[in-house]
């Protein structure tokens, strides 16, 4: 292991441009011992193949109880979801939702997917420009994932503000109260529905199918939770640093609108090159555990970049260079293992029609600021713009 690090004292520098101390980092070793100001000392693995090997150890476990500094305090700020859990807890929380996301499942919602995009280039055309954030990457997942838990229109855009709060690793004060919040709603929501059931997945899990599948109360909250956040945020992310991926790099925008066989190919890349997840939950080691050439003690806590994985040299050719032609298979944007991301199709589903719409029906699409002026929201495990401005021509 090499020597110990503060993300936090990088500064937003880091938030907005990580590649290159990943790189650093890499060069140094596979693991490193870094800190936060939310989340204090851990361990964070930056090469491929000792990502892989991370998630895939079953002696590094989600449950927190593993931690050598947990406390039972009574209960989680946000529930208890299949995130945080190991099998067969797990198994069995995966099982209840996995029914929903299907590639029938997915592909079905197609039509539905087209319908919002195609409303939301409708809505901003006519500007002549627009935050592509505000306008277009978060709506219209946003939509998606909230029609199928049944959220309440009105309140999606309230959810997702605190949402981005309580993930703002640089001001642990206002994330704590932004998850209390969140709490609170989502436990009002649940309530609601088990009075006045609709036909959505947040009802059925309510609900329940029998004894051995109906959730406890906190299983409910945390399902909730991880279902509307990974649900939404991980492919509005997606939308927009592929769009910024694309828009700065002309060449690879005219290979795409000129043969749209690519589309799946490009999708892959964008989310090795930039994805929406920049590092994975805490594991805990059950024991001690090596990786690459490091002992972890038994209660430390290890995060993996996966971002900076998706960028190991020895995985992928020239990884800083953006290339939609290329074999991007193996990325570890959806994470690895058995915690891989259950949204995964949908996400890629989304990305599939948002792109396409979006370049075919704004053949004038260009970025309205100077890359530099982007600004990129302070969260270590998620990647994502605050705005992204374009104009359409």
């Amino acid at each position: 292991m090499t020597g110990f690090e503060d993300l936090s004292d990088l500064g937003q520098g880091f938030v907005d441009a990580p590649y290159p101390v990943y790189e650093r980092m890499r060069a140094q070793g596979p693991v490193h011992r870094v800190r936060t100001a939310a989340s204090g000392e851990f361990s964070l693995v930056v090469g491929h193949e000792e990502a892989r090997a991370a998630l895939a150890d079953a002696r590094l476990s989600n449950d927190i109880r593993h931690s050598a500094g947990w406390q039972d305090d009574g209960g989680n700020s946000i529930g208890l979801n299949m995130v945080q859990t190991d099998p067969p807890q797990h198994t069995r929380l995966r099982k209840l939702v996995a029914k929903d996301f299907t590639p029938r499942r997915i592909e079905a919602l197609r039509p539905k997917v087209q319908l919002i995009a195609d409303e939301l280039v409708d809505a901003m055309l006519p500007l002549g420009r627009a935050d592509l954030v505000e306008a277009f990457a978060l709506p219209l997942p946003l939509a998606v994932i909230c029609e199928l838990l049944g959220v309440p229109a009105t309140d999606r855009k309230t959810f997702h503000d605190w949402y981005l709060d309580s993930t703002d690793f640089t001001r642990p004060q206002a994330a704590g109260a932004a998850a209390q919040a969140m709490t609170g709603y989502l436990a009002d929501l649940a309530a609601a529905k088990r009075s006045e059931p609709g036909d959505d997945l947040l009802s059925a899990l309510v609900a329940g199918a029998g004894e051995e599948e109906q959730l406890s109360p906190e299983e409910l909250l945390g399902m909730a939770f991880l279902l509307l956040v990974a649900g939404y945020e991980t492919a509005a992310n997606l939308l927009s640093s592929g769009t910024l991926a694309l828009l700065r790099h002309r060449d690879q925008l005219a290979a795409l609108r000129g043969d749209w066989s690519l589309l799946e190919s490009a999708v892959e890349e964008m989310l090795r090159y930039d994805g929406p997840v920049e590092t994975t939950a805490f594991r805990y080691a059950k024991e001690p555990v090596e990786i690459g050439g490091t002992v972890i003690g038994a209660g430390e806590s290890v995060a993996v970049a996966l971002a900076a994985a998706s960028r190991d040299p020895r995985r992928f050719a020239e990884p800083d260079r953006f290339d939609i032609r290329r074999d991007a298979r193996g990325h570890m944007a959806f994470g690895y293992g058995i915690h891989h991301c259950l949204g995964a199709p949908l996400a890629r589903m989304q990305g599939a029609v948002a792109f396409r719409t979006l370049l075919e029906r704004c053949p004038g699409l260009a970025l309205d600021t100077e890359p530099g002026d982007l600004v990129w929201r302070p969260s270590l495990m998620l990647r994502g713009l605050h705005q992204l401005p374009v104009s359409f021509g």
